[in-house]
């Protein structure tokens, strides 16, 4: 079961991951929101990170 949030309009988001490799040879994770289910969808959130929401209604992770 992929983690949903709900925001106040009533829209639902998806969580998503994307790793990457940077130029200097580190690998980074990208946590990005999308309406609909896509490859790299995330079941929880990942720890040390909470959900908030933007004033224009728009999901986003913040480090706790």
């Amino acid at each position: 079961m992929a983690f949903s949030f709900t925001n106040k309009r009533g829209v639902t988001y998806f969580l998503h991951a994307r790793s990457t490799i940077t130029k200097t040879g580190k690998t980074q994770t990208l946590y990005f929101f999308s309406k609909e289910k896509k490859t790299g969808v995330l079941e929880v959130v990942p720890a040390g990170y909470k959900v908030s929401e933007t004033v224009n209604g728009l999901p986003v992770l913040k480090k706790v």
